[in-house]
């Protein structure tokens, strides 16, 4: 009985052990390098602040958003537009925006694209837009034809074929599957950061999204 014992604590403790490890391996694949950064852009302070008081607006239907607890200026994402000419966050700068990812293999987007475009119908003006980035890397008319056949009809076409955007965000702890959607202010700073889909056309949504542009 005696001799059993060494070697089945020894398990126990190899067994526990694992969790724990697995369990940081876990948090830093959730958090990412964005959950232990703390860039500390000076410009992106008061994102942080703005934040906090998104935080209580962040229920029903918006529940999942996650909002910013340190400051993260988002990369400066290049994209093309319908045209093909190409563009960047930065051109969006000075407006709030609600930066989404998403293709056509995605399930989930199927069922999102109507509420973001719904959305933009609502809110977009010259302090807020949502811009919805295409992430397919085969054919190119493929999305336009997905946008057609579901109804989009609001939202500006932009697309990323390489699908560097999100190899970006997944750099910074920000991109972990399809679709993904990141609330950045009017400086490129992070505000707050959703995994998987929501309904944008939401009351919620609409009450967090107006509370972030600061109507």
């Amino acid at each position: 009985m005696t001799q059993s014992t060494g070697p089945a604590r020894k398990r126990i403790f190899l067994i526990l052990a694992g969790c724990v490890a697995g369990a940081i391996v876990g948090f830093a694949g959730v958090y990412g390098i964005g959950g232990f950064q703390r860039n500390g852009a000076p410009e992106c302070r008061p994102a942080v602040t703005l934040a906090r008081k998104l935080a209580p607006l962040t229920r029903g239907e918006v529940a999942a958003v996650n909002v910013a607890t340190s400051p993260l200026k988002v990369p400066d994402l290049a994209f093309t537009d319908a045209d093909g000419h190409a563009r960047t966050l930065a051109d969006f700068k000075g407006r709030t925006v609600l930066f989404n990812l998403w293709a056509t293999w995605c399930v989930p987007c199927r069922k999102e694209m109507p509420t973001l475009d719904a959305l933009e119908a609502k809110l977009g003006s010259p302090d807020f837009a949502v811009v919805a980035v295409n992430i397919d890397t085969r054919d190119p008319n493929k999305p336009k034809a997905f946008l057609k056949e579901i109804g989009v009809e609001k939202l500006a076409y932009y697309a990323d074929p390489s699908a560097k955007t999100f190899q970006d965000l997944k750099a910074i702890g920000r991109a972990f599957g399809m679709p993904t959607t990141m609330l950045i202010d009017k400086s490129g700073c992070e505000l707050g950061t959703i995994a998987g889909p929501a309904e944008w056309a939401s009351e919620d949504a609409i009450k967090l999204i107006r509370a972030a542009v600061g109507s």
